[in-house]
């Protein structure tokens, strides 16, 4: 096997390494469990703001359009990663797709991109699970005080870093440790509790479906792509395809799936299941939900902060009652997605420690509850002091970039796999290979062009950090170059 930074993992020694699981991460997820936890990291505030921002500023009722384009551009990383983990059914995701098709270099740095992604991105979906939990208890009578609310620093060109008068987000820091303990006390427990989500975010989101199509104007949805504006992306094919860049986002999370694969029942079955199986759910309640938004309200009045509640405005005062269950709602489904996402990250370092790039205390498992224990908590502390201290701002743009990568280099490694090993036994394959992995791979890479600067500026700034990092511990302490 070569060595150096290309060093290459065997998919034998991995197949040999998933099937003596005797001490390593509990085999408890069915098919069902897979498609929830995919269906709960998806559907979360996406759903909720950004059908409403995409239709009010770029495409009009046409969002519709916008969310089909995107998700068929994520259908085709979801087939390169249902590939992938039915192949390799271990808990590294994109981390250990990489360490066989290119080399350890190469899966360290998807490695780090990863951790952007699934960091910076619980963190987020914390603070606006504050948020939103702060506008309900408002509602109610019992709001949170400004000073344990928000965070206590904020960012700007302009002004550079000030300070708001806040202490800390303290909700913020709370659902982060609250999930934390439960997801470090057993996959199994973690699953129930999101199935529970999913089930009740859903329901109400068909409550809003259903109770929405009885007001439902046709003159809403007239015309259905509203003429351009003369500028490029304001409305107009042009409008449709800048919204499909934005909707885009709201896709991200179903790879999160690919980390339970250690964690699944017959992953070479399930695993497919569990990363097709929620994109076409989340494609169809996304496109009826904008549908139902667009239908009942004139588009240009969606642009705000809640969306859902200017929909549901015209639902008439005898539906005051389901403002407050959408906003639970949102609550719930933000709940999920962190508690996901925090799962997969756990699952990334547990693997990258069985390799010896990053400390072994990373990948101890806990003797009873079998998980990740140790890391899942490093993890916590981290994300506490990130999502208590800093603004969504701040934290949001990263995970975009970071999943675009990511989307991209798994499309590429199956490209890659099928040249350099094209007698494996792959218990799916992605159809219509090579182009199909390709347009995969060249429809991210394009989406991550149109990123701001400054987004890429960080963006190689963090992987620059991690691969210092890599140099100066991982590349000593790697199993695979030291065999």
């Amino acid at each position: 096997m070569k060595k150096g930074l290309f060093a290459k993992k065997s998919i034998g020694s991995l197949l040999k390494e998933a099937a003596d699981n005797k001490h390593g991460l509990k085999r408890a997820l069915g098919p069902l469990n897979l498609t929830a936890m995919g269906i709960g990291a998806i559907i979360g505030a996406g759903l909720f703001i950004i059908t409403g921002e995409v239709a009010a500023q770029f495409a009009g009722p046409a969002v519709i359009i916008s969310f089909i384009i995107a998700a068929l551009i994520c259908s085709f990383s979801a087939l390169c990663y249902a590939e992938f983990a039915s192949l390799i059914p271990i808990a590294g995701s994109a981390y250990t797709y990489a360490f066989v098709a290119i080399g350890e270099f190469f899966a360290w740095i998807m490695g780090v991109a990863l951790t952007v992604e699934y960091l910076f991105s619980f963190c987020t979906v914390a603070v606006g699970w504050s948020g939103y939990l702060n506008s309900l208890l408002t509602d109610l009578g019992f709001p949170i005080a400004a000073a344990f609310s928000k965070a206590p620093l904020i960012y700007s060109v302009e002004t550079g870093w000030t300070t708001t008068g806040s202490l800390f987000n303290l909700p913020a820091v709370a659902i982060i440790f609250l999930l934390a303990w439960l997801i470090s006390r057993g996959i199994q427990t973690a699953a129930f509790l999101n199935d529970l989500l999913v089930i009740m975010k859903l329901g109400v989101i068909l409550l809003f479906i259903g109770f929405g199509f009885a007001y439902i104007s046709t003159d809403h949805l007239t015309p259905f792509i509203p003429a351009n504006t003369g500028v490029f992306g304001e409305f107009g094919w042009s409008g449709i395809l800048r919204g499909s860049g934005v909707v885009f986002f709201a896709f991200l999370g179903f790879d999160a799936v690919a980390t339970l694969a250690q964690e699944a029942k017959n992953p070479q079955r399930d695993m497919p299941i569990g990363m097709i199986a929620p994109l076409i759910i989340s494609t169809v309640v996304y496109i009826a939900f904008a549908y139902v938004m667009t239908g009942v309200v004139d588009y240009r009045t969606l642009n705000v902060a809640d969306p859902v509640g200017v929909a549901m405005n015209a639902f008439g005062p005898s539906f005051v009652w389901l403002r407050y269950i959408v906003k639970f709602a949102i609550v719930a489904g933000l709940t999920s997605v962190i508690l996901v996402m925090m799962t997969a990250q756990a699952r990334i370092f547990y693997t990258m420690a069985h390799d010896g790039l990053v400390p072994a205390i990373f990948g101890k498992t806990h003797p009873v509850y079998r998980t990740p224990f140790n890391t899942t908590w490093i993890l916590a502390g981290v994300g506490m002091v990130l999502a208590g201290f800093f603004p969504i701002s701040i934290l949001g743009p990263l995970t975009s970039i970071g999943a675009l990568f990511v989307f991209a280099m798994v499309c590429f490694g199956v490209l890659v796999l099928r040249f350099t090993q094209p007698t494996l036994h792959r218990p799916f394959k992605t159809p219509f290979t090579p182009w199909l992995p390709l347009l995969g791979t060249l429809s991210c890479l394009f989406l991550m062009v149109l990123m701001p600067g400054i987004i890429w500026l960080q963006f190689i700034f963090l992987i620059a950090v991690g691969c210092l990092f890599y140099l100066w511990y991982g590349r000593k302490h790697s199993k695979i170059r030291n065999s």
